[in-house]
Parts: structure tokens; sequence; C-alpha cells
């Protein structure tokens, strides 16, 4: 009897392990050419020349108690429903457009949206896209520099 119970609560951990260890690590494959640092995204917003597109792709909870000003929220990007709210928000966007896409839910070696993110629209052909790195969080690396929030929906 107890092997029979230990078994399926081995196989269920050994899934559990195979899918966080895949999930972590990869934004951290993100090419480096397409990363863009917190403080030369302000730079961009704060000169106004090119006004990017800057999507949210972490959870909703997140994006209510402070998010990017203008940024907009599109979906967790490790959901299947997220990644098509994703597509489904860039669908007629120019694909030279500028676009910045973050999370910011945990340290990037281990966020599960932006990498999925990246891929969708890198496949769809948009060629000026950069992601923001985040090394710690979105609360450590933009909020608690006292850089530009918004709060809310």
């Amino acid at each position: 009897m107890k092997a029979r119970i230990i078994l399926p609560r081995f196989a269920a951990i050994l899934l559990s392990l195979l899918i966080s260890s895949h999930a972590s690590g990869q934004a951290s494959s993100i090419p480096t050419s397409r990363l863009i640092h917190p403080e030369d995204l302000l730079k961009v917003l704060q000169t106004g020349k090119e006004k990017p597109l800057i999507l949210q792709v972490g959870p909703h909870i997140l994006f209510a108690q402070a998010h990017i000003v203008g940024s907009e929220y599109v979906g967790a990007a490790s959901t299947e429903a997220g990644l098509n709210q994703l597509r489904k928000r860039v669908e007629s966007v120019p694909r030279t457009k500028f676009i910045v896409l973050y999370c910011g839910c945990c340290p990037w070696s281990h966020c599960p949206n932006v990498k999925p993110a990246d891929d969708a629209l890198t496949a769809m052909g948009f060629t000026n896209l950069k992601v923001l790195y985040l090394s710690d969080n979105f609360g450590t690396n933009w909020v608690d520099k006292g850089y530009p929030v918004a709060k809310g929906e």
C-alpha cells in the first residue's frame, strides 16, 4: 500500500521539479541585445522621442499594485491564455514598433513570463523588441529607485 502512495507522490514531485527547472532560467537565455535596463528605459520615457508600447506580461496583482506609467497589462505569458492575449494585443501593431516587455515578479533567473512573451513576439516578426531586465524584481529595480509608477487596473 505504501509503495502505491509513495510512487505517485514521487512522480508528482519529480514532475514539479522538472517544470520549475525548465521555467527558471528561461529569461537568462534572452539575447543581451534584446535587453533594456531600467535606467535606459527611464531615459527613453523622459526624452519622449520614440514612445514604446510597454506591456506587462506578469501577474495581474503586481500590475495593480504598481506598474510603469503608460504600460498595459496583457496577461501572464507563462500561461496559454496570457500568450493569446499578448498576441491579440499586438496583432495589428507594425512589426517595427518599439515594444518593451516586462514582468518583475521575481529574480530574473526565475521569471517564467518574459521568455515566452519574447519568443511569441519574435516569432510574429517584431524587430524592435526589448525586454526590461529586472535583476531582482519590479519593486527593487524600479519602484524603490523612485522611478514613476501608476497604480490600479
